[in-house]
């Protein structure tokens, strides 16, 4: 065996190590959904038993899965949307007409990240109040976007800077304007990484918990806010709640799994020239 063939399968080894200790939370959290409540809290844990649907009809028979899943689409994709809408001139403005405060504006923006969200919730619950967007899909999105828009502003900023100046200069000296340019030669070309970055602001507007939990109660509440639902005053249902936050996060997986390649695609843009 070469060195060379030797290094590959210790690489290829640690590989699938990594992934295997990643996915097992996951197979495990399915693997008690199908459990009975005392096998699901059995010492030492049970690998194999006999499965069982109850907690997935129990789930279904508690509550609408559908609502909750159908709040989620909207909420993720209006917030993406909506923060692609100010991202997109934003970065673009910054990746080709800097000014000297261009990076601190950047680095401010990613700061906000910091913040940890009780700080600012007492004030936007108040507001959200009093403006009648507690518990709307409308009040969501405004959040969600805010919240993703210096992600998704750092990205398409990324992304921007790696599309050839001369290209866009050529289009100005065919007598483009700003929007032209951006419309009809910035966003064609830097379609892979708009993809992968409205792909990767849908996951964490799914996975969002904290908002969801505090700004609704149940007309727009959306799947995370479903996975809380099945935490009792009595305690965790640990098979009941792993089978809901399996029905929560499979179209996620579904999604991610489906779209892997545009994302590293995206996540790559501009890697190699």
């Amino acid at each position: 065996m070469t060195r060379k063939t030797r290094h590959k399968l210790i690489v290829t080894a640690l590989a699938w190590s990594v992934s295997a200790l990643l996915f097992f939370p996951i197979f495990w959290m399915l693997l008690t959904g199908f459990k009975t409540e005392v096998e699901a809290v059995s010492t030492p844990p049970s690998l194999f038993f006999e499965p069982t649907l109850e907690n997935y009809a129990a789930v279904q028979q508690r509550a609408d899965y559908v609502k909750f899943a159908v709040n989620s689409v909207v909420i993720s994709l209006g917030a993406t949307l909506l923060a692609l809408l100010f991202a997109v001139p934003a970065a673009y403005a910054m990746a080709f007409f800097p000014g000297p405060r261009t990076r601190g504006t950047l680095l401010w923006m990613l700061s906000t990240k910091m913040l940890p969200p009780v700080g600012v919730l007492v004030p936007i619950y108040l507001i959200f109040r009093d403006l009648g967007l507690i518990d709307t899909h409308l009040g969501l999105i405004l959040v969600y976007a805010l919240m993703n828009l210096p992600i998704v502003i750092w990205m398409l900023f990324t992304f921007f800077k790696e599309v050839p100046k001369d290209i866009l200069e050529a289009g100005r000296m065919d007598g483009a304007r700003p929007r032209q340019e951006l419309l009809y030669l910035l966003l064609p070309l830097s379609l892979p990484g708009i993809a992968s970055t409205a792909l990767l602001s849908i996951i964490l507007c799914w996975n969002e918990a904290f908002w969801s939990l505090n700004l609704t109660t149940s007309d727009a509440a959306p799947l995370t806010a479903f996975i809380a639902s099945f935490s009792a005053p009595e305690g965790l249902f640990w098979a009941k709640l792993s089978a809901a936050s399996s029905l929560a996060i499979a179209p996620i997986l579904i999604f991610g799994w489906l779209s892997q390649r545009q994302l590293v695609r995206g996540l790559t843009f501009g890697a190699v020239k």
